[in-house]
């Protein structure tokens, strides 16, 4: 899986502008800051945990393809 660090910004932006035009009464400027915090958090999780997956499947395809050179030999 590719990891599109802009398409995550842009969402982290939309939300960011989204909130911040919601802000009218008091008060609303914290709860769109707490909630732009919680969406780059969970951006932030998300790009780990894929991170991770694409460095196990790294190492299980560098085992296969040390295992078939050994084979090979």
């Amino acid at each position: 899986m590719k990891v599109n660090f802009g398409i995550a910004a842009a969402i982290v932006l939309s939300f960011a502008v989204a909130g911040l035009a919601a802000c009218g009464e008091k008060g609303s400027a914290e709860r769109a800051g707490k909630k732009i915090d919680d969406t780059v958090e969970k951006v932030g999780e998300n790009i780990d945990n894929t991170v991770e997956k694409v460095g196990e499947k790294m190492e299980e395809t560098g085992g296969k393809i040390k295992n078939a050179a050994k084979d090979k030999k």
